[in-house]
């Protein structure tokens, strides 16, 4: 019987059918056999093996907690152990290589100079001392000066810094130590930033404006009298009165009179004084109200200083033996500069740049002491200030000539420093002599290595290499090397291999003229004249004065380290504040520079006025 197979083939059915199950078993396994014998066709595969089952792997991982794409997983998983290898071998590479430290340069003497010179005002703190004054010895005192006296303008004269070695507050000098501080913390406040210290020395600067605005009536626009001092110390004629130069007292124990000194004359003194507030309003500009307190303060102080002439110094005042002014006129040009940096109204610059006032200053005559700045004498850094204007923003008509004439003299001083040229002698050991070897030459020096060094860099930012002496040409790196032998003649370079500044290096005066410093807080109140053994002991102070800089060496680099000769052994403030102004610019990386812009935050822009036009032709 046959029927149709359904894929295209007969199939017989036979009489086979009746065949035995074990027969039909063992017929199979021959044709089981004779299958696998030859090749099959995917056709003949597929009836053999039936569909097949496709094993699909998972999309996901099931966690438990969570199913995750099995992606996802895997990558998780391989990165986590990617990392953790790299992290071991990371560990293993850093345990196994020898460590170098390159992380932070160790810092350069001026920088570790700096802090200690910055110390040297906090032991100068008169009034109420804050809880981080940080001077063990050092307690407030004098809470009781400018108080009690009805009618007067102020309301009291407590806080500034004591002058020197005495407990005397001269306004003077101290107005001239808070515009250095100031000035150079416009220049360098990148400086002081990276050595720790911006902070620290815009509260010194702080401190002293709040004073400043104590001593006249800051909040009226024009003023009659001003506090030029506070404290005495006159001993001429053999005078027994006591006060602060003829008692040796620690500030703390004073009970005498501290007398106030006013003046209603005194041009130099409120000009100069306005010139450490309009300073210090550039420093707090950030602070928009007390920067404007301090501009306002600046202004009825140069109002008065203008409109009342006269020398704070004059008439036989005490002043005249301590801090003896010889003009005004350099102050003038010197406040007028800070002012208009300060408030940006060219009222200020027009006065600063008047050729007769440059005159009257002596900008074009020279003399023995021409280029040497000082408490008394602010010319070279009021030239140097206003060069500055000149180019950066070179504002042209009608101001280039006398600028110009100042940056023709700035150059020229700057001439004067260089050992090459022979307007200044120097010692054996390398010390200019710039007040020409009479005593107490270091505040000079000091200043001068601030100016050489701030004139570089202004070169510098200006992208000029250097500048002329006459036909030679000489590169900014000489005075930066000039102002780093004078400060490291100081440091300590010097025949005697002695630093002048306290508490820094192994070897330094231990016999500072200085009545704090010399006293020990023992708990026991030492009189007027009970303090007098501690200033005639041969025994070291008691107490060091951290970052005092002395008067200095004689003119054979000679020096006596004895308490009662302050021509040698007496630190000031002013001269302090020369120092810090010098070893900031010379600290760190010198491609740091000067901070260019700042002082001209107030400054509007400047388009230069066209110089008048020909006169019209005449035939």
């Amino acid at each position: 019987m046959y029927g149709r197979d359904p894929w295209g083939g007969p199939l017989e059915i036979n009489a086979a059918d009746s065949a035995t199950d074990d027969d039909r078993s063992r017929n199979l396994n021959d044709l089981d056999r004779a299958a696998l014998s030859r090749p099959l066709d995917e056709t003949q595969q597929s009836w053999l093996l039936g569909p097949a089952e496709q094993k699909k792997k998972k999309k996901y991982v099931d966690l438990g907690c969570i199913i995750v794409s099995r992606k996802i997983f895997v990558w998780t998983v391989g990165s986590i152990v990617a990392a953790g290898l790299l992290v071991g071998l990371i560990t293993l590479i850093v345990k196994t290589v020898p460590r170098h430290h390159h992380s932070h340069a160790p810092a350069d003497n001026y920088t570790l100079a700096l802090h200690k010179a910055l110390m040297f005002f906090n032991a100068q703190r008169s009034g109420k001392l804050p809880k981080h004054n940080n001077v063990s010895w050092r307690g407030s005192s004098c809470l009781g000066d400018g108080k009690g006296k009805q009618g007067s303008f102020y309301k009291d004269l407590v806080g500034g810094y004591y002058d020197a070695g005495d407990a005397i507050k001269f306004h003077f000098p101290a107005s001239f130590s808070m515009t250095m501080l100031s000035w150079s913390v416009i220049e360098y406040s990148a400086k002081y930033e990276a050595s720790g210290e911006l902070n620290h020395v815009k509260e010194l600067i702080k401190w002293g404006a709040d004073y400043f605005l104590k001593t006249f009536n800051s909040s009226a626009d024009t003023i009659d009298r001003i506090v030029a001092q506070v404290g005495s110390g006159d001993t001429s004629g053999g005078s027994t009165t006591q006060n602060d130069h003829y008692c040796w007292m620690r500030p703390e124990d004073i009970d005498y009179d501290r007398p106030v000194t006013e003046c209603s004359s005194c041009s130099d003194l409120a000009a100069e004084m306005a010139a450490a507030l309009a300073s210090a309003s550039i420093v707090f500009k950030d602070n928009k109200a007390y920067s404007q307190k301090l501009v306002h303060g600046a202004k009825t102080l140069f109002k008065f200083a203008r409109d009342q002439r006269g020398r704070y110094s004059a008439s036989g005042s005490e002043a005249a033996i301590f801090y003896n002014s010889t003009s005004y006129w350099d102050e003038f040009i010197w406040g007028g500069a800070w002012l208009y940096y300060a408030t940006g109204n060219n009222s200020y610059l027009q006065l600063a740049t008047m050729p007769g006032l440059a005159k009257h200053a002596g900008a074009f005559w020279g003399g023995p002491d021409y280029g040497v700045l000082s408490w008394d004498n602010k010319l070279a850094g009021a030239q140097l200030l206003l060069s500055r204007l000149r180019l950066f923003l070179s504002p042209g008509y009608p101001y280039e000539e006398i600028l110009s004439t100042f940056h023709n003299q700035t150059s020229i001083i700057m001439c004067s420093y260089l050992p090459i040229f022979t307007k200044f002698n120097r010692t054996k050991g390398g010390l200019i002599e710039l007040n020409h070897g009479r005593p107490q030459p270091l505040q000079y020096v000091v200043n001068a290595a601030f100016l050489a060094t701030l004139f570089s860099d202004y070169l510098e930012a200006a992208d000029t290499p250097g500048w002329y002496c006459g036909p030679n040409f000489y590169s900014t790196d000489v005075l930066r090397d000039f102002a780093k032998t004078q400060i490291d003649y100081i440091l300590g370079k010097n025949p005697r291999k002695m630093s002048y500044i306290v508490g820094f290096g192994n070897h330094y005066p231990k016999h500072l003229h200085h009545r704090g410093a010399s006293i020990p807080k023992n708990k026991i109140r030492y009189n007027c004249k009970g303090g007098w053994k501690w200033r005639d002991t041969s025994k070291p102070n008691p107490n060091t004065l951290v970052g005092a800089m002395v008067a200095g060496p004689d003119r054979h680099d000679g020096f006596h380290d004895v308490r009662t000769n302050y021509n040698y052994t007496e630190p000031t403030i002013a001269g302090n504040a020369g120092l810090v102004a010098a070893l900031v610019a010379l600290s760190g990386d010198k491609t740091t520079g000067i901070d260019k812009n700042t002082i001209f935050s107030a400054v509007p822009p400047m388009f230069p006025t066209p110089p008048p036009p020909p006169a019209p032709w005449k035939p």
